[in-house]
């Protein structure tokens, strides 16, 4: 059963203790995207969170710069790795999970509702064939499911909304959170995508929310307005106060009226047909045809009603 609010936070906390990884962001700044080492400094194991596999929508080509930076961090650090993790079927990058995974053969992970998406968009590509059970990971992680990296507890919250599939993961006293809350300057992720609800972003934003104050936030994008620099990590107690939407909109009512006035202003990012074939499929690409080359396929007028950018 999905637990919310208090409860759920305050299990969080106990789960926890007083268990602090260290985390190093890596920042793609073609897709404004941050991928993440999760270690233990206890064991030194770790774990990589929504990693990025390079893609040039102009070109067509691919390279895997920024998964193979994360994997000689890891080397020079002298890390062990244990689990390959996605917050969700991403609409603005590849994922290089399964790159990873055949370079490390490690463990790919991602939330059981990923199936949901995988029937979705299934229908968009007319794939009649695609096997939409979530069998491309090796796990599928449940609402409240519980899982380590060496010594650190984690737990999974599902965290609905901006795709049907999202999930948030606390580990120790830090909850990677990707497309639902941004730093509290940017306010909030959009919910305008196919299965998007921001009734459903309100209450996961809430569960996330009644974790301790003093949980570390680390998101899965930043944007930098106003030209800043980069900066990825904040605070429950930071959220709360100071996130942009959040501390403006006291009810779900309030807020699924400004979310939904901002996102009808929003074209769709440029690479979502390119990335969701790519991405329901656990970051794996097309496989090649007869001539040995790969080829997307990129449905027309598939997203109705969306803004021109």
């Amino acid at each position: 059963m999905h637990q919310t609010g208090a409860t759920q936070g305050a299990e969080m906390a106990a789960d926890a203790g007083h268990a602090r990884p260290d985390v190093t962001v890596f920042f793609d700044r073609r897709t404004f995207s941050a991928q993440y080492v999760v270690a233990d400094p206890a064991t030194g194991k770790c774990a990589i969170i929504d990693p990025v596999l390079d893609f040039d929508e102009k070109s067509g080509a691919t390279s895997t710069e920024n998964a193979d930076r994360l994997l000689a961090f890891i080397e020079e650090k002298g890390l062990e790795l244990e689990w390959i993790l996605d917050t969700h079927p991403h609409a603005d990058h590849f994922s290089a999970a399964s790159y990873l995974k055949t370079r490390t053969g490690k463990p790919i992970a991602i939330g059981e509702k990923v199936v949901e998406v995988q029937k979705l968009w299934k229908g968009i590509y007319n794939w009649p064939d695609f096997q939409a059970d979530g069998s491309q990971w090796d796990r599928l992680f449940a609402d409240g499911e519980t899982f380590t990296i060496g010594s650190l507890p984690a737990k999974v919250m599902f965290s609905p909304g901006h795709t049907l599939a999202s999930i948030t993961y606390v580990v120790g006293d830090a909850a990677f959170v990707h497309d639902t809350l941004f730093m509290p300057d940017s306010g909030t992720a959009r919910c305008d995508f196919p299965g998007g609800s921001a009734e459903r972003l309100w209450k996961s934003i809430q569960d996330i929310l009644s974790l301790p104050d003093e949980t570390r936030i680390f998101v899965g994008h930043d944007y930098q307005p106003g030209g800043r620099e980069p900066r990825f990590e904040s605070t429950v107690a930071e959220q709360k106060a100071t996130n942009s939407h959040m501390s403006k909109c006291a009810t779900e009512a309030e807020f699924v009226a400004v979310r939904e006035a901002r996102d009808r202003t929003l074209p769709m990012p440029k690479l979502i047909l390119h990335a969701l074939q790519v991405n329901m499929n656990a970051g794996q690409l097309p496989a090649p045809e007869a001539n040995g080359e790969r080829y997307l396929k990129f449905p027309l007028n598939a997203l109705e009603g969306a803004s021109w950018g």
